[in-house]
């Protein structure tokens, strides 16, 4: 069992690189695609009571936003992975700028989320931390995190 946390601001590839990666063994949790925490809520303890693996594809900038699936994921023995997507502001306002319709994110949005940003650590109670970077369009490389000063791997 495997709750996997996202990391990152909006149009960093998350819900891609979940597509890709963990559409067929983990359930998604996203807040775009719920609406409400409620909903959320309800989801996240079906997950936790059926020993199901699950991933939260939200922005999760803050470290109070992933103790709250971190703390009841470990509870209930789940093994917890973080995967942090860096990306410059610049560079994730240029992918949201191809995005369309509802997809589309307002550039301020953008900018408040990344000056919230507090990167994650291993004392949070992640068992392991993975540092992605986009490296081409649909294409993603994943490389372990060193936590050494705070600073992700490279």
């Amino acid at each position: 069992m495997e709750a996997v946390i996202f990391i990152g601001i909006q149009a960093t590839g998350k819900s891609t690189f979940y597509c890709q990666r963990f559409v067929d063994t983990h359930v998604r949790l996203n807040l775009d695609m719920l609406r409400t925490r409620h909903r959320e809520q309800i989801l996240l303890d079906a997950c936790l009571a059926a020993k199901q693996s699950f991933v939260v594809d939200n922005t999760n900038v803050t470290r109070a936003a992933r103790a709250r699936y971190i703390a009841p994921a470990r509870a209930a023995g789940f093994r917890v992975a973080g995967y942090y997507f860096q990306s410059s502001l610049r560079d994730a306002m240029a992918r949201n700028r191809q995005r369309r319709g509802r997809k589309a994110i307002p550039e301020r949005g953008i900018a408040a989320t990344q000056r919230r940003l507090e990167l994650p650590s291993l004392e949070e109670g992640f068992d392991a931390l993975y540092y992605v970077t986009v490296s081409g369009p649909n294409e993603f490389s994943v490389r372990g995190w060193r936590d050494t000063l705070g600073q992700p791997g490279r």
